[in-house]
C-alpha cells in the first residue's frame, strides 16, 4: 500500500498519533467516503494500531465528529473563507464565493463536492452527532450569506442570502452526482446575475 503524504516518515503510534489519525480521516473520508473507509485502513494510513486509534476516538462516530470539526475549522476545504475576507467589499465577497473552486477539485478525477454535505448523506440519520454538526454549519453558512448580502446593500438580503445558499449547495451536489464541474460554472453565472440584480456596485475609489 502506498504511504500517504500526510503521514509519510512517521512511526506507528507515539506522539502526534491523534493528529495523524485526523489527517488520515480528512484524506480518506473526503476521497473515498466515510462508510467505505474502514478503521483498519485509517489506522494503517495514520501509522497507528487500531488499539491506539480507539484510545483517541472510542467510536467511528467520534472520529467522524472530530473530522467535521477539523474541516470546518479549515475553511479552505469548504471554499467558504472568502466570506471572512475584510480586504474585499461585501458584494465582491459574494461574487468571489462562486468564482472559487473547492480545494483539489480541479485536479481530482472524481468530483466529491462538499464534505459536510457528503457526511450528512452518508450518515442518513445513523450518526446523530455528525448530522447535528452538519446542520448547524449549514445554517450558520446561510446566515453569513444573509449578513453579507445586507452589508452589500441588497434590497432583500434574507431572500438573496437564502437563494445564494441554495445555489451554492445545489451546484456542488449536482457536480458530485454528475462528476462534472460544469454545474459550478453555471452557478457562478447565475449567482452573478442574482447579486448584480439585488445590489449596486461599489463606486470606484478616488
Amino acid at each position: 500500500m502506498e504511504t500517504s503524504e500526510a503521514t509519510a516518515g512517521t512511526s506507528r503510534g507515539g506522539r502526534g498519533a491523534r493528529e495523524r489519525i485526523l489527517r488520515a480521516a480528512v484524506e480518506l473520508f473526503a476521497s473515498e467516503g466515510i462508510h467505505a473507509t474502514g478503521v483498519a485502513k485509517l489506522a494503517d494510513v495514520a501509522h497507528v494500531s487500531t488499539r491506539t486509534l480507539y484510545q483517541h476516538f472510542p467510536s467511528k462516530e467520534a472520529l467522524v465528529s472530530a473530522y467535521l470539526q477539523r474541516i470546518e475549522s479549515d475553511g479552505t476545504i469548504l471554499g467558504e473563507t472568502v466570506l471572512e475576507r475584510r480586504d474585499l467589499a461585501a458584494r465582491e465577497r459574494l461574487l468571489r464565493l462562486f468564482a472559487e473552486r473547492p480545494a483539489g477539485s480541479l485536479s481530482a478525477k472524481v468530483v466529491r463536492g462538499c464534505p459536510m454535505h457528503n457526511a450528512a448523506v452518508e450518515s442518513a440519520g445513523t450518526l446523530p452527532e455528525a448530522s447535528a454538526a452538519v446542520e448547524q454549519h449549514k445554517r450558520e453558512f446561510a446566515a453569513r450569506l444573509v449578513e453579507t448580502a445586507a452589508e452589500a446593500g441588497a434590497s432583500r438580503p434574507e431572500a438573496l442570502g437564502r437563494q445564494l445558499a441554495v445555489l451554492f449547495e445545489g451546484a456542488r451536489a449536482l457536480a458530485t452526482s454528475l462528476n462534472d464541474m460544469r454545474p459550478l460554472e453555471d452557478a457562478e453565472e447565475l449567482a452573478k446575475a442574482l447579486i448584480e440584480g439585488a445590489t449596486e456596485p461599489a463606486p470606484p475609489r478616488q
